[in-house]
């Protein structure tokens, strides 16, 4: 379906990874925080903390909160091929040193994100590539652009454009 080029464009599009942990509390459980989300600069290992139904401004009493916490991509490479379980104890090590005053979840998610944030995006594309016309076959998104809601945004419209001048 698709020819030499595109595959050799397609293949170049680089990522940066890292690991996203998610903490879930039981209803009632509070977290002390007078924020809802936070950038964290100056630890190795965690870059991003989010109370996320606080975030997200969903906070009930039948639902209890989560948080998220995203690493940082130098982390997140350094460990891409780690034991998720390590992984986990040691952003959790570097969470209680941000917020030592968290309460123990009632459970925790780890997940490894592999293709995080595009580093290096499709060269000289303008947001898609049509990679077939009969049927209409468009692809998009970030590796089309950049890593942040404008890339997104930016590939959506190429891609209205694109759909448009096949109609």
């Amino acid at each position: 379906v698709i020819n030499e080029n595109q595959k050799q464009q397609l293949e170049s599009v680089s990522y940066s990874s890292r690991y996203a942990l998610g903490l879930f509390y039981e209803a009632g459980t509070r977290i002390d925080v007078p924020w809802a989300a936070q950038y964290i600069t100056n630890n190795p290992c965690i870059r991003f903390i989010s109370i996320d139904n606080k975030k997200r401004n969903i906070e009930s009493p039948e639902i209890g909160p989560s948080v998220v916490i995203h690493t940082n991509v130098t982390f997140g490479c350094n460990h891409l091929d780690s034991d998720l379980a390590e992984v986990q104890q040691l952003i959790l090590n570097h969470l209680e040193s941000i917020l030592p005053s968290l309460p123990k979840p009632a459970s925790i998610k780890c997940q490894k994100w592999r293709y995080s944030q595009v580093t290096k995006a499709v060269p000289n594309c303008p947001g898609q590539m049509i990679l077939h016309t009969q049927p209409l076959l468009i692809c998009g998104g970030d590796g089309f652009t950049h890593s942040n809601f404008d890339g997104c945004i930016d590939s959506a419209m190429s891609l209205v454009k694109a759909i448009k001048s096949h109609l």
